[in-house]
């Protein structure tokens, strides 16, 4: 699965240089994450860096982008070249 930003974000902009793949941007009210570049960070670390200095608990998967480890895996390398 992608990740997702709640509404429950401060716009803190803690996750955006955190994301290895550059899905994080500021929306309308809040954070987004592009599901095309989300990878859980397959391929980089153990746990989503999003999730993990999010302040607010505000990141969580997205029901909607179901996606295996294997397909994550494979987004991180066409994302990346490799």
């Amino acid at each position: 699965m992608a990740m997702m930003i709640t509404e429950e974000c401060i716009s803190c902009g803690a996750c955006v240089s955190e994301c290895p793949n550059n899905a994080i941007s500021e929306g309308d009210f809040y954070y987004v994450i592009n599901p095309d570049k989300c990878t859980e960070c397959v391929g980089f670390f153990d746990e989503p860096q999003c999730v993990e200095v999010c302040p607010v608990d505000a990141i969580v998967l997205d029901p909607d982008h179901s996606e295996s480890h294997d397909e994550l895996l494979a987004k991180k390398r066409q994302l990346h070249g490799e």
